[in-house]
């Protein structure tokens, strides 16, 4: 018997990888793409430092740098002007406003993304279309309102009033955040032996603390810096809030521009505050409202 030997087969080594370019940094391009950053951040924090400045340096100085730096502008603003007062009625209402505005939007925003009801199309366009009504044009109505009701020169009655103009955008941003919550996640809560409201609290709740601090947000800091409202709802001091506090600084014939400068800033240390601490859930609210499911 003839045995017939075979070669082994040759294994074909893969070609060498060709030479890996080294990337060139182009100058040019960190040039262009930061310039406009610190041109628009100095744009942006060149008023503030102005306005650190007045509250900061003595009456009558000019320098640059607030030195020495002295605190009787806010002295004068809060024991003076009544600031604290003013900082009071403003908190007040800007958390009346969130709560409210928080709890409707919640209810109506899971209504509107859960259920199918007749004239639903109609009703979102109705809400999307207030939001091109400027506010001015409320002012008699919503004065008519309140002088029957006898909300006039009440904090209650500036809760109502940026409620109503808070909510309709309220209730579009949750009704997209709910629609991202997948629906079958309630349907096998509701499975396992749930009520819809239980299976909501313990299954979809949970997953909208994103949404419900961006919608809060929006309706505090939107409470807090209304001007015209307050302005024409609350005629007594003792119910002024920061905005018309301010307007209120200014004088006839003189200005006290370090104590304006320093109502100022008690004004935004607040939403600073605010935008500081929530910017995380913030971010994570509006990326999830803004994808659909």
């Amino acid at each position: 018997m003839t045995q017939t030997l075979t070669r082994p087969a040759t294994v074909q080594k893969p070609p060498p990888a060709p030479p890996r370019r080294k990337k060139h940094r182009d100058p040019s391009r960190y040039f262009r793409l930061h310039l406009p950053l610190v041109l628009y951040l100095l744009f942006t924090l060149i008023p503030f430092y102005w306005m650190l400045v007045f509250a900061l340096r003595p009456t009558g100085e000019t320098t640059l740098v607030p030195w020495p730096i002295t605190f009787e502008h806010f002295d004068t603003v809060w024991n003076g002007i009544g600031f604290g007062l003013f900082f009071q009625n403003s908190l007040i209402i800007a958390l009346g406003t969130l709560v409210v505005v928080t709890v409707f939007a919640l209810m109506g925003g899971y209504a509107l993304a859960r259920f199918k009801f007749r004239g639903q199309r109609v009703f979102l366009l109705a809400l999307l279309c207030t939001q091109f009504i400027p506010g001015a044009m409320m002012l008699i109505p919503l004065f008519v309102i309140f002088k029957s009701a006898g909300l006039l020169n009440s904090l209650t009655g500036l809760v109502i009033a940026d409620t109503a103009f808070q909510l309709p955008l309220a209730l579009i941003l949750m009704s997209g955040f709910v629609r991202n919550v997948p629906v079958e996640l309630e349907e096998a809560a509701m499975v396992d032996g749930c009520t819809r409201l239980r299976a909501f609290f313990a299954v979809t709740l949970p997953q909208l603390r994103p949404a419900l601090v961006a919608v809060g947000s929006f309706a505090f800091i939107g409470a807090w810096n209304n001007f015209l409202f307050a302005l024409m709802f609350a005629s007594r001091q003792d119910k002024f809030t920061l905005p018309v506090g301010l307007s209120y600084a200014l004088g006839e014939f003189n200005t006290d521009f370090g104590a304006l400068a320093a109502g100022g800033v008690v004004a935004a240390v607040p939403v600073v505050l605010v935008f500081a601490v929530v910017q995380r859930f913030l971010v994570q609210g509006l990326s999830a409202g803004a994808v659909k499911g």
